[in-house]
């Protein structure tokens, strides 16, 4: 019997919960032994010119070692991160003459101890001289200040379309509305970190906790202008990433400088308020939705007009338009899509991946307009999206923004979903509340998603590498590219090991994550880990297996195509002699047994799903409360149902925070107000009922695993489906629409402007 397919407890897990992970901040290593410690000093104005930095106070302040600026620095500044981008829009490693997001870099002190550099940081005297500051996108537009003056422009990346009014001209109903997909801090659990030091060979190791070494090594390569094989990148234990652990970023890439000039080990750990305003933030678009159709609930036309704030410097985050734009039309049927997109620069912290990476946003954008276009013509939003699915036999499925959809039942997902959630019954319950005039009303939201995953790999191409390794003592060393931060994949490649071989998976070990010993990977982000990454290791497996065979087949004296694995004992077998057998271990002894292979896939997978929100909201105080949430999520054929249903969770709970709590703001002047989680609400189990999670498996052909990604799914499907469920609570009230994140303030409003009153 497979082991593939069970509820495999994650034999991660003891370790954690007992001794507990080695972080980067717990590193214990003869390498970094006497190392120091670097604080930042960091700009507490969103953009100024710096007229003069004295440092005499801090440099001459208990433990310093020494204070530098960017006067000190020797190396160019950071060019944006895609070559298409804006050029002249360069970030100094330190500011050196103007700062541009509260939280810029403008000098680091290195100092014996770490609390020494807390306090003299407070001691480096910095003169600036403020100049105007924009943090509204549509006003960045304008060009009016300008962050790079001699870029001549804060436009940094377009999707460019032709934005055509004709194409409603047939529509019997257009609803248009301006929607804002608000600003989000990953806030991973483990903050952001580093340590370096520079052999004597002239060899720099530097520990970071990243999502993908290899990546990471790219970016300091890049920023620090050196040979690649001088760099060994080694991943720790890492505590969550969420798309902002990707690469290295400038605090990691000055340690590792700092390092080398000082020829002294360093260590750098920021704050949970440097975390806030100095790791990349999501999402912050500003949209312009406009969908057309006839009154029967027929969908013709689909209009999305993208304004994305990128912050201060041009990160990944001025590319995520152009997810949004493949996955426009989500899962409907719509005959014309029209998109436009603009990427600017603003005086906030940049923006880059964040779960899900610009798919959320374009299915937040078409599931608000599914419900605004249900609610003009007064049909059902269940009844509407089933009449625009796309049908099962439409796969593969080209979209208009370019996706390839693989396979879906995008109908059948929505069908499970009203089931579970008895739809009717609570349809039925909200009457009655509303007979009634409750004070708490009851709102039912609806989303139905597709997502794009595995999109890239090593080099971009949709690939991943493993090395599986079977040794005398009959363990198993698996190398993987990917980089699990909490996915499992220790437990997962060790299943797909010890299924085609027999060896117990307590026997298998999973390294990753070390440059030197892992040179190429795709590391882990775009849910592509399992469908690239665990297919690699299904792949090298399975070829160690034929390898295992031709050198039995001498030792046992029999044809290959006689020789089967006996997963009982570990071993090759003749096929009906059992006694004629000799185990992987024996091999190995007699000659290394060890393959590596490259798997590469036909494409991207999309997965897909039906999410039903329930919720309760006190029309007196505009509090919102999460009483359900139903969850059908296809991500193709499941490997280990725990770590699947764990992958839901975590994604549900931030997918529900993006709707009801979580927003970065910044004041008019770039100040950051979410700079603690004081301020910053961050949500916790106590917001959250039990997940009802329903199983639905539709394999992809693009691997033999059949699986296809789920890390971002719960991000994706259930924002839109609470914020549905927020607005139909009080949509008989009048309201139409609250922006997110629903908090009572906004509730309420809405109720009050709504009814006429003064919000």
């Amino acid at each position: 019997m497979s082991i593939l397919g069970t509820r495999v407890l994650r034999t991660e897990d003891p370790l954690f919960l007992t001794k507990g992970a080695t972080y980067t901040e717990d590193l214990v290593d003869e390498r970094l032994a006497g190392a120091a410690y670097v604080t930042f000093v960091r700009s507490p104005i969103a953009h100024g010119r710096i007229t003069a930095i004295d440092t005499s106070e801090a440099e001459a302040a208990p433990g310093v070692v020494r204070v530098f600026t960017a006067k000190d620095v020797e190396l160019p500044p950071i060019p944006p991160a895609l070559p298409m981008f804006t050029k002249g829009m360069d970030r100094p490693l330190l500011a050196a003459d103007t700062v541009r997001f509260v939280g810029d870099l403008v000098a680091a002190i290195v100092t014996e101890e770490r609390y020494q550099g807390e306090d003299a940081a407070e001691l480096v005297d910095i003169d600036f001289d403020p100049l105007p500051a924009v943090v509204d996108p549509r006003k960045a537009l304008n060009d009016e200040v300008l962050l790079f003056p001699a870029a001549g422009t804060n436009l940094i990346f377009t999707v460019p379309g032709d934005l055509d009014d004709s194409v409603f001209e047939g529509c019997e109903v257009v609803i248009s509305r301006e929607i804002v997909n608000q600003r989000l801090a990953p806030a991973p659990m483990e903050v952001r970190a580093a340590a370096a030091v520079w052999g004597q060979d002239g060899r720099l190791t530097a520990w970071i906790p990243n999502q993908a070494a290899q990546m990471t090594k790219a970016g300091l390569v890049a920023i620090l202008g050196i040979d690649p094989d001088l760099v060994r990148v080694i991943t720790p234990d890492t505590g969550g990433g969420f798309g902002a652990k990707i690469g290295a970023d400038p605090e990691a890439a000055a340690v590792a400088w700092m390092a080398g000039r000082l020829k002294r080990p360093l260590r750098w750990v920021e704050t949970r308020s440097e975390n806030l305003v100095g790791m990349t933030h999501g999402r912050d678009q500003v949209q312009t939705i406009t969908l057309g159709g006839r009154r029967d609930g027929t969908l013709q036309a689909y209009r999305l007009d993208v304004i994305q704030d990128c912050g201060a410097y041009p990160l990944f985050g001025a590319m995520l338009p152009a997810f949004t734009y493949s996955m426009a039309t989500g899962v409907y049927d719509i005959p014309t899509l029209q998109y436009r997109s603009r990427s600017v620069a603003t005086n906030k912290t940049s923006v880059a991946a964040y779960r899900g990476a610009g798919r959320p946003e374009a299915t937040a954008a078409i599931e608000r307009a599914m419900d605004l276009f249900a609610a003009e013509i007064g049909m059902d939003p269940i009844e509407v999206r089933k009449k625009n699915v796309l049908p099962p036999e439409a796969f593969p499925y080209k979209t208009k923004g370019g996706a390839l959809y693989d396979s879906g039942e995008y109908a059948a997902a929505i069908d499970l979903a009203v089931d579970a959630a008895d739809y009717a019954g609570l349809r039925a319950e909200q009457a009655q509340k509303r007979a009634n005039g409750d004070v708490v009303q009851m709102g039912i939201g609806v989303c139905a998603y597709v997502e794009v995953t595995g999109a890239g790999g090593e080099g971009g191409s949709p690939s991943e590498n493993a090395t599986v390794e079977v040794h005398p003592d009959g363990s198993v060393t698996v190398l993987t590219g990917t980089s699990p931060h909490g996915q499992g994949h220790q437990t997962a490649w060790s299943m797909l090991v010890s299924d085609q071989l027999g060896i117990p998976m307590d026997r298998i070990t999973v390294k990753y994550g070390d440059t030197d010993l892992v040179p190429v990977g795709g590391g882990t982000m775009g849910s592509r880990s399992l469908q690239q990454g665990g297919a690699a290791v299904h792949q090298a497996t399975k070829e160690l297996v034929e390898l295992a065979k031709t050198r039995a087949a001498d030792l046992l004296e029999a044809n290959v195509d006689d020789l089967v694995v006996d997963t009982g004992r570990a071993a090759i077998a003749v096929a009906g002699v059992p006694t004629a057998t000799i185990s992987f271990a024996e091999l190995a002894a007699q000659e290394k047994l060890s393959v590596y292979t490259v798997f590469t896939t036909d494409g991207a997978t999309f997965p897909f799903g039906a999410h039903i929100a329930v919720v309760d909201v006190d029309t007196e105080s505009g509090k919102a409360e999460l009483r359900r949430i139903v969850t059908v999520d296809d991500a193709g054929t499941i490997l280990n149902p725990l770590l699947f249903d764990g992958q839901r969770h975590g994604g549900i709970a931030q997918g529900v925070a993006q709707a009801l709590f979580e927003e970065v703001l910044y004041d008019e002047d770039g100040n950051p107000l979410t700079s603690t989680f004081a301020s910053y609400p961050f949500v916790s189990a106590t917001e959250l009922p039990s997940f009802e999670l329903v199983t639905m498996q539709t394999p992809t052909p693009y691997n033999p695993l059949g699986a296809k990604g789920i890390g971002e799914a719960g991000t994706i499907g259930a924002t839109p489906a609470v914020q549905n469920a927020v607005i139909d609570a009080v949509s008989h009230l009048g309201v139409r629409h609250i922006e997110m994140p629903t908090t009572p303030e906004r509730v309420w409003s809405a109720i009050q402007q709504a009814a006429g009153g003064t919000a």
